[in-house]
């Protein structure tokens, strides 16, 4: 080992934090923040040998709780880690262990993956109270290294505030893994498969921008570590819920290498999307880390200062708070860890220029000890930010602790994921009956959850699925989860997932099963894409994308997760549905509103914005509105939308008749005043000529779990 002496340091600057290559000065300036260490050491390691530091360096000067030090000389590419001295006292929350190498939390790269061995726990596993020993083994060549990186790249839209931005309103959401999208795709070169390069490729832009997609939400990419247990049974984690670092975009999702190119492929993965008029939202996970609680490893912010970074007992600061079902939380109410936070966004909208974010658990942000305070410093941060109140934020509206569900509470600046949407809509399509109400709601948007917020519909992201839990697919194909392959003997995963097989359990010949499931599946889609508020379809559905009925398929990195681009007539018919859906929608601004639909008759029309029929064409009386229901039929009246364009013109558009008719049995239905003309249906046979077009006052029969969509063509 060398210890720097050779070249003079510079005691550097406390800001910015984390690796900064200053080239006109020829060096790096590091800075780390650790208010209860008591020294620090800087590593630097050579790229083919990373047991052993080639040379450390003391980290003498100290700004308030800022550890600095200038190291001339150092270029792009630099591979180093930090050694924090400290107490050694868990049940006071100190777990420092200079034995333990430390990734840097603000790196901006980082150049592998952990490696798994006991040296990375900062006690001696199988210790009585094993967490209160101490090991002094050193754990150098299984923790992966920061990487000092050229922040330069020369992007097409390089200035934040005059980037073109997709309105709410005007959003069609894919959520998507970069691997998965392109690991199957036999079009694309080998060795850009399962890349953002892959995601970048001219195929893949042109398949997203032919579906019709505005805006891709990529799941995590920052960079993250594979459990070892999950290493242990031969699985990874696949879906990177589980972070290390908030600055770095995961390596292993790079063609070109870890050593910083991977931040450069990002970069390249977002510019050319957007090129293509297509923006790009990020799956963040801010809520906790790869330490785990008490037993996890020492790999960053447990090491460098766990007593700030983490929620611990109050009652034992040895045990941490837990409200995201992984171990630990962050912890939001320290200002060091807030500035991290909003740093690390700030970072991804201005250097990576990502339009966005989607907060996983993010109620868990919220939480000031025991409870969810969305006035908490974090929500309040975010909204007098220049920056970050200017993008996409959207939240998951809830974590796994007390008074964790918090559908509708988010401030008027946050859309949300509305799992209230997701379960009510799946209910009513696998035959429930469902409060009128409380479904005339789902589909306006949910005004009961969000109007009083002074929130737009477009508070509401509306979906059917999501990563987490079935595909669409086998939403209509089992009854049951089949998570076997994930080796948690089934127990892992949602056990009510408000699904139906229509009849047999996963795959079948039989044609009557598959005619119920194609149906279905159009039914869902029909509904999604006439609902009020932005809608989110789940990557892969479009295509049929089957799980084989693993609702939790997190640790699946291979065929059950990816894509399969292999299209049969069948895959290819409902893609073309799906494809047409989304065009339709985006055709139709009577679908997009930026008001709620009131029920009323607005600047003097003698038509309400939306009437709500019953089977007998009259309007929904009192009774029937707080009755379950599994048929609903409302008019949406384009004549009188309460919407302005630019140009301060009102806009009007064609009046629609939706007609969902959830039941199994068939339902008589007398059409309403006018003349109407069927333009979309779940129908998979001919339409007969009396369906095509219906004079008002006739009655027609709707066939059972069918959606319609009748324009009016004369009043």
């Amino acid at each position: 080992m060398f210890i720097y002496k050779d070249i003079p340091l510079r005691p550097g600057e406390p800001y910015p934090l984390g690796a900064t290559w200053i080239e006109d000065e020829d060096g790096v300036n590091f800075s780390l923040f650790s208010e209860n260490a008591t020294k620090v050491e800087l590593l630097l390691y050579s790229q083919t040998n990373q047991k052993y530091p080639k040379e450390v360096i003391e980290v003498k000067q100290r700004t308030g709780d800022i550890w600095h030090v200038f190291v001339p000389g150092i270029m792009p590419g630099q591979l180093y880690a930090y050694r924090v001295y400290g107490p050694y006292k868990p049940e006071e929350g100190l777990r420092f262990n200079p034995n333990k190498v430390l990734i840097d939390p603000y790196a901006k790269a980082i150049n592998g993956n952990v490696v798994w061995n006991d040296a990375v726990f900062g006690y001696k596993i199988g210790d009585q109270n094993q967490d209160l020993s101490f090991d002094e083994r050193p754990d150098d060549e299984f923790v992966p290294k920061s990487v000092v990186i050229d922040p330069n790249f020369d992007w097409d839209d390089d200035h934040f505030f005059r980037r073109k931005k997709i309105s709410l309103k005007d959003m069609v959401i894919y959520e998507v893994h970069v691997k998965g999208f392109t690991k199957l795709r036999m079009d694309l070169p080998e060795n850009i498969r399962g890349t953002y390069k892959g995601l970048a490729s001219k195929q893949m832009i042109e398949y997203l921008k032919d579906l019709g997609i505005t805006t891709v939400e990529v799941m995590p990419v920052h960079h993250f570590v594979d459990e070892r247990f999950l290493v242990e049974k031969g699985l990874r984690n696949y879906w990177g819920y589980n972070p290390i670092n908030y600055f770095s975009p995961e390596c292993r999702y790079s063609s070109s290498g870890c050593l910083g190119e991977q931040v450069k492929e990002f970069k390249e993965m977002v510019n050319e999307l957007h090129n293509a008029g297509i923006e790009v939202i990020i799956d963040v996970v801010y809520n906790h880390t790869a330490e785990g609680n008490h037993l996890g490893p020492t790999i960053s912010f447990k090491g460098i200062d766990n007593l700030a970074y983490y929620m611990l007992d109050p009652k034992n600061k040895r045990y941490y708070l837990d409200f995201t079902g992984t171990g630990n939380t962050l912890n939001l109410s320290h200002p060091r860890v807030l500035q991290m936070v909003l740093d690390s966004l700030r970072y991804w909208v201005l250097q990576m220029h990502v339009d966005g974010f989607r907060f996983d658990l993010a109620a868990a942000l919220a939480r000031q000890l025991y409870s969810v305070n969305m006035l908490s410093t974090f929500f309040v941060a975010i909204q007098q930010d220049p920056v970050l109140s200017q993008v996409k934020l959207i939240a998951e509206p809830w974590d796994v602790g007390p008074g964790g569900y918090q559908v509708g509470n988010f401030p008027y600046q946050w859309a949300e994921w509305n799992g209230k949407y997701r379960d009510i809509i799946r209910r009513f399509w696998r035959g429930e009956a469902i409060p009128y109400e409380e479904l005339a709601n789902r589909l306006m948007g949910s005004p009961d959850l969000y109007a009083g917020n002074n929130k737009t519909p477009f508070a509401s992201i509306n979906y059917i699925t999501s990563h987490d839990g079935f595909t669409l697919e086998d939403l209509v194909s089992y009854n049951q989860k089949h998570n076997e392959a994930n080796g948690l003997n089934n127990e892992d995963g949602m056990n009510e997932n408000y699904s139906w097989n229509c009849g047999a359990e996963g795959d079948t010949n039989d044609n009557n099963v598959v005619f119920c499931r194609e149906k279905q599946k159009r039914n869902f889609i029909i509904t999604l894409f006439v609902s009020q508020g932005t809608p989110m379809i789940l990557g892969g559905d479009e295509i049929s994308r089957t799980q084989k009925g693993n609702n939790n398929a997190f640790c699946q990195d291979n065929e059950i997760s990816w894509f399969n681009w292999n299209l049969d007539e069948r895959k290819l018919k409902f893609h073309d549905f799906v494809r047409n859906m989304i065009y339709f929608y985006r055709a139709h601004p009577i679908f997009r509103r930026a008001r709620y639909f009131q029920g009323k008759k607005l600047h003097g029309m003698p038509l309400k914005d939306v009437t709500f029929l019953k089977p007998d064409g009259n309007e929904v009386d009192e009774q029937t509105w707080k009755s379950p229901t599994n048929f609903i039929a409302y008019i949406l009246e384009g004549s009188v939308m309460d919407e302005i364009n630019e140009k301060g013109e009102r806009i009007a558009d064609d009046t629609f008749l939706i007609i969902l008719n959830g039941s199994p049995n068939n339902v008589k239905f007398k059409f309403p005043h006018g003349k109407w003309s069927l333009v979309v249906s779940s129908y998979l046979r001919d339409i007969r000529d009396d369906e095509k077009i219906v004079e008002g006052g006739k009655e027609l029969e709707i066939e059972g779990r069918t959606a319609l969509v009748y324009r009016r063509i004369e009043y």
